[in-house]
């Protein structure tokens, strides 16, 4: 039996594995099976907890089609929240594959993660070409240029006045030719000065009630634009996220984090597709 804790940051949600004591038995078709909402126990991301030689802990995340995702920030401060409480430290370090990330928490309970800063290259991202990353145009009509970032995964960031669009668009624009490896899809508007409404399509995930590294994205995206200054609000589905970036360096990101619950799950056995015994 595998021991394991469910997470949330605005209800973007996480299974949250230890390996620090052992390795794992993981692989994407056992992930696939995990995030199953169904015959599974369900999540966003899948989060696995490493030992690290550089940081307080090492990370790694994976997305419900067993591929790993580069960053998440909401995860990211579920976990530096989780390991604030068990060290006692209000200043904690993560290893993730997109870098060290440095983590504090605030007397309220609340957690700032100060991400990767933004790279804004456009093979870095990747794109299929190259092109001004402040304006990628994809051809679509009645869609407005996006603004393309990296924040340890791809993003593509569009300033428009619904929102609500983005559930018939996200599936296709997510794979779109310009995105070689895919890209994670925010759908962002201006609604008061030093205010963003946010809705994010997640490459492998979908549709979510929050995405940290999109709120990021699209802090960059907007200050980019000249639509923000160096702090924001923004308001995702699940709740909101205040951002803080001066159009250099890291973007700080602070927001809740909450423990939904614990328990044990069988690798043989969960998310069968059959029923197995009486």
């Amino acid at each position: 039996m595998i021991a394991f804790s469910k997470m949330h940051g605005l209800g973007n949600d996480f299974v949250v594995l230890d390996a620090r004591r052992g390795d794992l038995p993981l692989d994407p078709e056992l992930i696939g099976r995990i995030g199953d909402r169904h015959r599974g126990i369900g999540f966003d991301q899948l989060v696995v907890l490493l030992p690290s030689e550089t940081a307080d802990i090492g990370v790694r995340f994976y997305n419900p089609d067993g591929g790993e995702a580069g960053a998440c920030g909401n995860a990211s401060r579920c976990i530096a929240g989780l390991v604030a409480e068990e060290t006692g430290r209000d200043r904690v370090k993560l290893e993730t594959r997109a870098g060290l990330l440095a983590a504090e928490r605030h007397p309220d309970g609340r957690v700032t993660v100060q991400m990767t800063p933004p790279r804004l290259d456009w093979n870095v991202i990747p794109l299929r070409e190259p092109v001004d990353t402040n304006h990628v145009e994809l051809g679509i009509e009645g869609l407005p240029p996006a603004v393309c970032v990296d924040m340890g995964n791809p993003h593509a960031v569009f300033f428009v006045d619904d929102v609500d669009r983005i559930e018939a668009l996200g599936p296709t624009l997510v794979h779109h030719p310009m995105f070689p490896a895919g890209a994670n899809i925010g759908f962002a508007k201006l609604e008061a000065p030093g205010h963003l409404r946010l809705r994010v399509f997640e490459r492998g995930a979908g549709l979510t009630l929050a995405c940290g590294s999109g709120a990021c994205a699209a802090m960059v995206a907007a200050v980019g634009r000249g639509l923000v200054t160096e702090r924001a609000t923004l308001i995702l589905d699940g709740g909101a996220l205040e951002l803080a970036w001066p159009g250099v360096g890291p973007v700080a990101m602070t927001g809740p984090w909450a423990k939904s619950f614990t328990g044990t799950f069988d690798p043989a056995t969960i998310g069968a597709s059959v029923s197995i015994g009486r």
